[in-house]
């Protein structure tokens, strides 16, 4: 029998299961049940509607999330000339062309976010083995190749945030932390919502979001109403 914390027990008792929240008053839940000495994360998991072994019902995007999500990105720009020093300029973690990708080819992943100008994409992709399955691979799709990388950087370090649907047909994405005030949250929600209900494939008919649960890094998950 799978054992809880006091404090998981604590949030299971602040939550009705069998209930649907509103959004506010999942937030407001969460405010209120007793948290661990860290900030914890707030989480939205979401299952579609979606076969995401069909080409036609990929679901994928980015939002800028209007409060950011609480958490430092780290983000490498594999660019030369002027592109480089235009990342540089912009506050990018880490910058470089075959230097950069040497390091990644040794072992090191030392960012959360990659970019890069078409013309590095060739020798890049050589890397994709390492750089795919960690969602690390920069695509046109989610404006992480670009020959803007000023605009690139600034938007990711403000709180742009990538989705994709899994082989499971669902979306994790991080939208905030327990210390955002809970309109912050709200908008945060509302904003990815928004942008995820206008990536809806136009061959999915029907329902496109099947449920919604928002939660916290330790605590129990909420079903909310969208």
């Amino acid at each position: 029998m799978k054992k809880y914390s006091k404090r998981f027990k604590q949030g299971l008792e602040s939550v009705d299961q069998s209930k649907t929240y509103d959004l506010k008053e999942a937030i407001s839940i969460f405010k209120k049940i007793p948290q661990p000495k860290f900030d914890q994360s707030v989480d939205l998991d979401l299952s579609l509607n979606v076969d995401p072994k069909k080409a036609d019902q990929m679901v994928r995007g980015t939002v800028i999330l209007p409060h950011g999500t609480g958490r430092k990105v780290r983000v490498a720009v594999f660019a030369k000339g002027e592109a480089e020093k235009a990342a540089r300029a912009a506050d990018a973690d880490f910058v470089g062309a075959q230097d950069l990708m040497d390091k990644v080819s040794g072992g090191w992943l030392g960012f959360d976010v990659a970019v890069a100008t078409p013309e590095m994409m060739r020798d890049l992709s050589k890397l994709g083995k390492v750089l795919g399955p960690r969602g690390l691979m920069p695509s046109p799709k989610t404006g992480t190749v670009t020959n803007d990388v000023t605009a690139a950087v600034k938007q990711i370090k403000a709180g742009k945030v990538e989705f994709r649907v899994d082989k499971q047909s669902g979306i994790h994405c991080s939208v905030g932390r327990v210390s955002f005030d809970e309109q912050k949250i709200y908008e945060n929600v509302s904003k990815f919502m928004e942008s995820l209900t206008a990536a809806k494939p136009s061959s999915v008919k029907g329902k496109f979001i099947k449920n919604v649960s928002l939660s916290t890094t330790m605590g129990p998950g909420v079903r909310i109403n969208v």
